[in-house]
């Protein structure tokens, strides 16, 4: 009969532990079982040295017949789950383990639909948190970048953009003209044009010069109104310093193409965009390069010593020899003594009745005549920064190498002569409209492809024929 109180664990009465199923050491009447001292390191407890090691190495060590989360997958499946996302739009109505009530991750059976998706995107904005940061980062930087001004800020830096180095002179009239009083045309053209230039030179940190060309007289016993730009060139050059290279251009002018900057489209690659050779394009029919035995190797050159370092001067040629209509000068030492015999009264009081494009003549005159000049003057084809509308230089028809393609996207169209015979607010319109045209945003081209789509399917209705302009 086991004197346990409770059932023994063990099949057929008695304590596993040894010591309660022997008899009490009196019958003093005690209920607990008697200790017995006698045979602590062994003896008939049943507990042996071995046993006893080998329970202690299971406990403490790493039992040699099988593995308790020793693996990756096993050590880490709890890590693992965690962060996998999880998507629960309703449990089990008994289910309400308090330490996860409201805290957004289970959603109530009668939550409405709206209630659900937002719990939805809640978990998954907490699951992405760091993919999320870095989107918006990437949206941010675009909105300072290209939308507001900070975009011209780094553009305009010398070591980012560099466009601190370029200077747009403008020639314009706005004080109203000498010889004749301006129209609302000629406003109009002024205008659009001064706006163009403006849009141009903010988008790619550029500064801008208008130069009104009536106003200033540098002689009074002489008028040299087409003279002005060599010494608005040299004025300009002390009123930016860190400037590098001057773009003039006359009014009468468009920048097609707003999304070229002048570097990428010109400056970076000098040697490929300009040639030094006259004979390429040769309408003045300039004998080059000199003969001279006494000149140095680069004025008996046809191309100078063709490095792109020594150009100081690029101009562009149309049908009748150069235009100055748009053309890059750059500061050096070369160009200050250029502009200063360019602009010698002595040389204009003697030639200007034989120069009868005024200081485009003159600088005709000294490239033909100085050899200093040539190995640091380059030219650049016409339609790289200077296409001509079809009206001009129209003697011999259309010509590919003058006249505006619209296909090849032209940078800037010149309606040189305009006013001889042409409508130049005509011109300045077309021009400006198609530029706008080409350029226009996707959504701009969405709403014209949607709106031409609808006018199709109406003529298609009315048993209308495409019109032959379209």
């Amino acid at each position: 009969m086991s004197l346990s109180r409770s059932p023994s664990p063990r099949p057929g009465g008695g304590w596993s532990s040894p010591g309660l199923t022997t008899p009490y050491a009196s019958g003093s009447g005690r209920s607990s079982p008697t200790k017995d001292f006698g045979n602590l390191n062994g003896g008939t407890s049943g507990v042996t040295w071995a046993s006893a090691r080998a329970k202690s190495a299971e406990v403490n060590g790493y039992p040699s017949f099988q593995t308790r989360n020793n693996g990756f997958f096993g050590r880490h499946a709890r890590r693992i789950s965690n962060n996998l996302p999880r998507f629960s739009l309703g449990g089990r109505k008994d289910y309400a383990e308090k330490e996860k009530l409201g805290r957004g991750r289970w959603s109530p059976n009668n939550a409405s639909l709206l209630g659900r998706i937002r719990m939805l995107a809640i978990n998954i904005i907490r699951r992405m948190k760091l993919r999320f940061l870095i989107v918006l980062g990437l949206l941010l930087m675009i909105f300072l970048f290209y939308v507001t001004p900070l975009h011209r800020m780094y553009r305009r830096a010398g070591f980012l953009g560099g466009g601190n180095k370029f200077v747009i002179i403008l020639a314009a009239n706005q004080g109203g003209g000498v010889m004749e009083w301006k129209g609302p045309r000629e406003w109009a053209i002024e205008r659009d044009s001064i706006r163009n230039k403006r849009k141009y030179t903010k988008r790619w940190g550029y500064d801008l010069e208008i130069v009104d060309m009536s106003i200033k007289k540098r002689y009074a016993h002489e008028w040299r109104e087409s003279w002005e730009k060599v010494d608005t060139i040299r004025t300009t050059l002390r009123k930016y310093p860190k400037a590098e290279w001057i773009w003039w251009l006359d009014l009468n002018t468009f920048i097609m193409e707003p999304s070229y900057s002048l570097q990428s489209h010109l400056f970076n690659n000098l040697a490929k965009t300009t040639y030094r050779d006259i004979n390429v394009y040769n309408p003045l029919n300039i004998s080059h390069p000199f003969k001279s035995p006494y000149l140095d190797e680069a004025a008996l050159s046809p191309v100078g010593d063709n490095q792109p370092s020594s150009i100081n001067m690029i101009i562009p040629q149309d049908c009748s020899g150069f235009n100055l209509g748009s053309f890059f000068i750059r500061r050096s030492t070369w160009t200050d003594r250029l502009l200063d015999i360019w602009w010698d009264p002595v040389a204009y009081e003697q030639r200007h009745m034989q120069w009868e494009h005024k200081e485009q003549d003159a600088l005709e005159y000294l490239y033909e005549t100085q050899p200093w000049i040539r190995p640091h003057t380059a030219f650049v084809p016409q339609r790289k920064v200077n296409s001509f509308p079809d009206g001009a230089c129209s003697e011999e028809g259309m010509d590919p190498r003058i006249h505006y393609h619209k296909e090849d996207r032209d940078f800037m169209v010149n309606m040189a002569g305009c006013e001889w015979g042409r409508d130049c607010w005509g011109e300045m319109y077309n021009f400006r409209e198609l530029s706008n045209y080409l350029n226009r945003t996707p959504w701009e081209k969405f709403k014209d492809g949607l709106s031409d789509g609808v006018k199709w399917v109406g003529r298609k209705l009315k048993g209308e024929k495409k019109p032959e302009s379209q």
